[in-house]
């Protein structure tokens, strides 16, 4: 089974570049988005063969994530069940027989931090809603989670340390993360290889000089290690900011 993941930064941007060409050559069984930057009724996406679930920020143009997938899922729910946290689009879960789908867009601290309070909140109960669902069947949450957890997944660690992103306290929060019962698929097939990227700032010909961070996720339970098969960063694909990421699983 193939997973992809893409932060598309305004779905029908992309749309006007690669993305129909990428979603048919991948054949992928199952799609997520993020930062889709659209209202109910603004895009019409003709994809036969697969279910579309889509969730909303209240703010136009801002956030919001899609999943499409082959097989219908058993339940599909919206948010993580918090109002503070439910008002942005950004969490889909799929139920299937044997484990959760969720596809997540991580609020971003912002320019001087000034969001981080919040951030850190919102780590602490995406995180307890992950656990739960990790009580009930395991779990594959992928998406942009706005971090780099290691000086090896940005190219400027030093110069970063206190920018959002590449706080301590965000790091930290993902170590509870994976901590609480996760895998980082990536780091599990490539623990230490250097220079692949994610995101890449629009800024400073930043991709072109690969001065980039791997912010872009798939983890899963470590009760579905024995399923993993393969990680990939798909650094070819252009037309965002982000490029896709990968997992293929038994």
């Amino acid at each position: 089974m193939k997973l992809i993941s893409w932060n598309v930064n305004g779905l029908r941007a992309v749309m006007g570049k690669n993305f129909m060409d990428f979603f048919n050559e991948i054949d992928a069984d199952i799609f997520c988005l993020q930062e889709t930057k659209l209202q109910e009724g603004q895009i019409e996406m003709e994809l036969p063969g697969y279910h579309q679930y889509w969730n909303y920020a209240d703010k136009k143009g801002y956030s919001g994530t899609a999943i499409f997938t082959k097989e219908e899922p058993d339940g599909v729910s919206y948010g993580i069940g918090i109002d503070q946290h439910d008002h942005e689009g950004r969490v889909i879960t799929l139920e299937f027989k044997d484990f959760y789908v969720v596809t997540v867009y991580t609020p971003n601290s912002q320019d001087e931090l000034r969001r981080l309070d919040y951030r850190m909140k919102w780590e602490d109960d995406f995180r307890e809603y992950l656990t739960g669902l990790n009580r009930q069947k395991p779990v594959i949450v992928t998406g942009d989670m706005n971090v780099a957890h290691n000086e090896i997944d940005l190219k400027n660690p030093k110069t970063n340390r206190r920018n959002a992103g590449f706080t301590d306290e965000e790091r930290g929060k993902m170590t509870e993360l994976l901590n609480s019962g996760f895998i980082d698929t990536f780091r599990y097939f490539y623990p230490d290889t250097e220079g692949i990227y994610s995101w890449w700032s629009y800024r400073f010909r930043a991709r072109e000089k690969n001065a980039g961070w791997r912010i872009d996720y798939f983890l899963a339970s470590t009760d579905m290690e024995n399923r993993i098969k393969g990680a990939k960063i798909h650094t070819e694909i252009l037309g965002s900011d982000h490029c896709p990421v990968e997992l293929e699983i038994d």
